[in-house]
């Protein structure tokens, strides 16, 4: 409340409102996002082995499609995240859709593998605005259940991967790889087709100054969920730090006479919003303000992606009827659709591991959620040090990614939650680059340790990096259940305050 007058922050509106129907328009369109990007990472586990009998590739060759794709998200992520922060939400995820969409469905008509090589590339370029559709819907959500419904969000990429599952099992052996990039480039177009009805982030553009756009979006939000808003006028965090501060003494006000005083406070106007064009920059997220979250946070993402690509890779390499390093076996697998069916089956593990996070989230909270999932993780995967039978292996990988996908969930809905408005989906799109690097060396792990007969290096590999991402995971610095979201660096200083 400012001059005796009401106020209400994007926050108590949101409150206020509810999680209604425009929320679920939101979550519609972000979620068809989720879905083609887990679509399309879940196809490399079908294309290199294809292309690789097709051209005669080597097993590094092979590894490479996999790891140019992570290369372009590395790129991506960081890119798009600061146009996002800069340009807005909706300019930031509309060009990576047309990227994605374009290269995903021009690499089907790939003549060589080098041409197949340059445009996944591309498609992992696009890719990388994944984290641009995670922040901006999670803008939209009110802070109670702000939790569950990024888990909910969260679903569409367990729908993705088993829909490309598939989508594989039945398009590979009758029509081949290069309709099943087709295929799997159509929900990136519908986010073309529907990208007229979004809307921009409230958060974003009152952080930007356009108060009366911000206003408009909360009143269109407030229509379609048969609502209204709290009653005053619209404020942000800004104006409150102007009220707070314009009555402190500083250096440049001692200086001033006493008829300037107006012009302090105008000093002081043009001095506070520089903390937003900070956040444009990678060194806005190694200021001391955000350095400890940011490293944590880079770490955990590294392991998270390093572990659950691994572990997707691994259910192929070690359950194929290739595999050079037991040949006793390779009578019992005849043929090239159990591949299909064994990925098919392991991606279902991605259900109840949304379960598990959905269930975990708000009641024990995203740090608790993330250390037991990445820790029992570990307990999955340690019997693969040595070799076991298809049967056991499936079913080992099927428990270890219902926990890395439970841990890798929960990890998403954290991330933009420790970050403020200002440097949100660059903070997000810098560690997503971070993972990405473990995605690019994860194929030379999954695939050229397994084909070199090295399980026991890879697996051991495996556990050691998800060890280290459950301990950084307890070093956090705070909890963000139920709590609300920080808009300015300088409001980030302390833990974010817990909503009421």
């Amino acid at each position: 409340m400012a001059d005796g007058k009401p106020s209400f922050t994007v926050d108590e509106a949101l409150v206020a409102m509810g999680f209604g129907k425009f929320q679920l328009y939101v979550l519609a369109y972000a979620g068809m996002g989720w879905i083609g990007e887990a679509m399309e990472m879940m196809l490399l586990s079908f294309v290199g082995p294809a292309v690789q009998s097709l051209w005669n590739l080597s097993s590094r060759q092979e590894s490479f499609i996999t790891s140019v794709v992570f290369a372009g998200m590395l790129i991506g992520a960081y890119s798009w995240g600061i146009v996002s922060d800069k340009h807005g939400r909706r300019k930031g995820f509309i060009i990576t859709a047309v990227v994605t969409f374009v290269a995903g469905f021009l690499s089907s008509f790939s003549p060589s593998y080098t041409w197949l090589i340059i445009l996944r590339c591309l498609v992992g370029l696009g890719l990388g605005g994944g984290p641009v559709l995670a922040s901006w819907y999670l803008e939209f959500i009110p802070a109670p259940s702000r939790g569950t419904w990024m888990v909910v969000f969260s679903a569409f990429w367990t729908v993705g991967t088993i829909f490309e599952a598939s989508l594989a099992w039945l398009v590979m052996p009758r029509l081949g790889w290069r309709w099943l990039l087709a295929f799997s480039s159509i929900p990136s177009s519908l986010l073309l087709l529907f990208y007229r009805w979004t809307s921009e982030s409230p958060r974003y553009l009152i952080l930007q100054g356009r108060k009366a756009e911000a206003l408009s979006i909360l009143e269109k939000i407030a229509r379609m969920n048969g609502t209204q808003l709290p009653p005053g006028d619209l404020s942000s965090e800004l104006d409150t730090e102007l009220e707070e501060n314009k009555n402190l003494p500083t250096e440049k006000t001692l200086l001033l006479k006493p008829g300037e005083v107006g012009e302090a406070v105008l000093v002081s106007k043009t001095v506070l919003p520089a903390d937003k064009e900070a956040g444009f920059s990678l060194l806005a997220l190694l200021s001391p303000t955000l350095i400890n979250r940011t490293l944590l946070l880079w770490v955990v993402f590294f392991g998270n992606a390093f572990a659950y690509y691994g572990v997707v890779l691994l259910t192929t390499e070690l359950t194929s009827s290739h595999n050079r390093c037991y040949p006793t076996e390779k009578k019992l697998l005849n043929s090239n659709d159990v591949n299909y069916r064994d990925v098919f089956i392991a991606s279902f593990a991605e259900v109840p591991g949304l379960l598990l996070s959905a269930a975990m989230v708000d009641r024990l909270g995203r740090k608790v959620s993330m250390a037991s999932m990445l820790f029992t993780c570990c307990f999955f995967l340690l019997p693969l040090l040595s070799h076991q039978s298809p049967f056991i292996t499936t079913a080992l990988l099927f428990g270890g990614r219902i926990c890395i996908s439970a841990a890798f969930t929960v990890v998403y809905i954290y991330a933009p939650e420790i970050y403020p408005t200002a440097v949100r989906t660059t903070g997000v799109g810098v560690a997503s680059s971070v993972g990405r690097i473990g995605g690019v060396l994860c194929p030379l792990v999954a695939v050229g340790l397994v084909h070199g007969c090295h399980q026991t290096i890879a697996v051991l590999l495996f556990e050691i990096v998800i060890l280290v991402s459950g301990i950084c995971v307890c070093l956090f610095p705070f909890e963000t259940s139920g709590r609300d979201l920080t808009d300015s660096i300088s409001a980030s200083k302390e833990s974010p305050s817990a909503s009421v």
